[in-house]
């Protein structure tokens, strides 16, 4: 099949929402090796962000009712709701491997601009996270170093070729601030990481264009959300995972724009 028509196809299957099919489309045009349009880009963002978010909801859900049935003691429960778990972990680390063998093979070699660069390095980082986020043991600390080394290095081209106002860059220091915080448990750091961005984007906000003006403001509305969340009280911050804000690998404005409900990445 043709790119033109894998790039169709991809628009058709997000309308139909088969994000499945959507995702195989985009993994088509992303295997051709050269840098992706801006829409390309986030459709290849919304295709993994819907089938990767789907689970990860799922696995949150799971998991709660485990703990809640592992502390009433129903064994023959938790054995069962434990097997199902563990499938909805083979989804997800198969969902995440995928992509991010697209990631290394094609689209971060053939990332030309700063703002690609950043994007796809920030992605890196975002599905290693995930991985990290049910892993355990040397799975986990290879999960979390390998986010954490991705994030860096977008971090490292986004302070050089994005301003700071920067919705990319605003939305690389949201998630890189949630992976300390969630990931890491850093809260310090991620306190840290979250006020810098959004300090340093309030102090350029009247160099910033009017198409992203919606987007740069929500990301430091939900910075701002996530810092008043770590930085109130004890007792709330022991439920903060469940409720950190996120953003996902597109900005706002465009079709890949989806914060959830739990988080806001």
């Amino acid at each position: 099949m043709g790119y033109e028509d894998s790039v169709y196809l991809a628009k058709l299957a997000e309308q139909a929402e088969r994000y499945e099919e959507m995702v195989e489309n985009m993994k088509n045009v992303a295997s051709a090796d050269q840098e992706l349009t801006v829409e390309e880009r986030n459709l290849l963002s919304v295709a993994y962000k819907n089938v990767i978010g789907a689970r990860r909801a799922s696995w949150r859900i799971v998991t709660s009712i485990e703990q809640k049935e592992e502390s009433k003691g129903n064994e023959s429960q938790v054995a069962l709701i434990k097997e199902y778990r563990q499938k909805i972990e083979a989804e997800l680390a198969k969902i995440c491997e995928d992509i991010l063998e697209v990631l290394d093979k094609h689209l971060i070699p053939s990332a030309q601009s700063g703002e690609s660069k950043v994007f796809y390095h920030k992605m890196k980082g975002d599905y290693h996270r995930y991985l990290a986020e049910f892993a355990l043991g040397d799975k986990r600390k290879e999960s979390s170093d390998k986010s954490l080394e991705a994030y860096k290095n977008a971090t490292e081209v986004a302070q050089t070729d994005l301003a700071p106002t920067h919705p990319i860059r605003l939305g690389l220091a949201l998630n890189f601030s949630v992976f300390y915080y969630e990931i890491l448990n850093s809260p310090d750091q991620a306190c840290h990481l979250a006020k810098q961005a959004f300090d340093d984007a309030i102090a350029e906000l009247d160099t910033l264009s009017e198409e992203s003006y919606k987007d740069s403001t929500l990301i430091m509305q939900l910075l701002r959300d996530n810092l008043t969340l770590w930085t109130s009280s004890e007792t709330e911050n022991d439920n903060a995972a469940d409720t950190n804000k996120e953003m996902s690998d597109a900005p706002a404005a465009t079709p890949a724009a989806e914060a959830k409900p739990e988080t806001k990445e």
